[in-house]
């Protein structure tokens, strides 16, 4: 039988508090959520140690300095750059070229800053990134296990026919130009524009991420060599898995900016409790 939190029927946030709140996040996504905090800082931090080794992606089963890349960071004659598919973009002092906490003048391609470790030690970034890996494909695993059992997805994350209509898209790109996130009825739903995201990265990068992880395996290809073909080889894999991470990075620079906007405090305090603070706008009002 659903209780009042699960069907997010307003309470009260704190006596004498006079705003209605909405029960918005379980359990469950709390804990993943301050989990992935950690998990995939260092993920990150650890892999762009990795990419440092080899600052080239390729497509296809191999790449070497020989051959062409399809993005390439590192230094030149004058600084450091950055190619993505022919276009040379001066990185300076940013990528390719910058100056460590020393002062010497360094030419990989993240800065020390940037990654674990600090500094250069492509052994020390495998054990770091491998380690959490699992982590992360653990959590990623049970969330969407525990959010199908109940009926989490289904109910809050998967789009409705008439949520997808383009003039209730286009209303939602105009609220969040309006700074409005919630809706407006006092409630706490997910738009659409969090649903189609939500549903990305859930779906779509974190999968993407796992499994090309899992195919750049040596053990994973004698096991699975099938993996190779579907990801078109180990270089397209490799590329694969630093475009979804980069797809993450660009989530979480979004929703960190989102965050600001909607109220922090707010915000934060309901993925650390579950209840959300909501203020209901009179249809029309500014």
């Amino acid at each position: 039988m659903a209780t009042a939190a699960e069907h997010a029927i307003n309470a009260p946030l704190a006596p004498g508090s006079g705003s209605p709140g909405i029960y918005r996040h379980r359990l469950a996504t709390r804990l993943w959520h301050w989990s992935n905090v950690v998990v995939l800082i260092i993920m990150l931090m650890s892999g762009l140690m990795i990419f440092n080794a080899h600052p080239r992606l390729y497509w296809g089963e191999y790449g070497a300095n020989s051959d062409y890349a399809w993005l390439e960071i590192g230094p030149t004659a004058t600084g450091g750059h950055l190619v993505v598919a022919g276009l040379d973009i001066p990185t300076t002092g940013i990528l390719g070229q910058w100056t460590d906490a020393n002062g010497n003048q360094q030419t990989r391609a993240f800065p020390y800053w940037a990654t674990i470790p600090s500094g250069y030690n492509l052994a020390g970034a495998r054990r770091w990134h491998l380690s959490f890996a699992w982590a992360f494909a653990i959590l990623t695993i049970g969330y969407l296990i525990i959010s199908a059992a109940n009926r989490h997805i289904r109910r809050d994350l998967l789009p409705k026919k008439s949520e997808l209509a383009p003039a209730h898209l286009w209303q939602d790109v105009k609220d969040h130009l309006r700074l409005r996130f919630h809706p407006t009825d006092g409630t706490a739903h997910y738009n659409i524009l969090q649903k189609l995201t939500y549903g990305l990265v859930l779906f779509v990068l974190l999968p993407g991420v796992l499994l090309t992880g899992l195919t750049m395996s040596p053990a994973f290809n004698a096991a699975w060599p099938w993996m190779l073909d579907l990801f078109g080889g180990r270089q397209s894999a490799r590329s694969l898995h630093f475009i979804c991470a980069a797809g993450l990075v660009g989530f979480i620079l979004v929703h960190l900016l989102l965050v600001m906007l909607a109220g922090p405090i707010n915000e934060i305090r309901s993925m650390i409790t579950g209840w959300l603070h909501v203020r209901k706008v009179e249809e029309g009002s500014a």
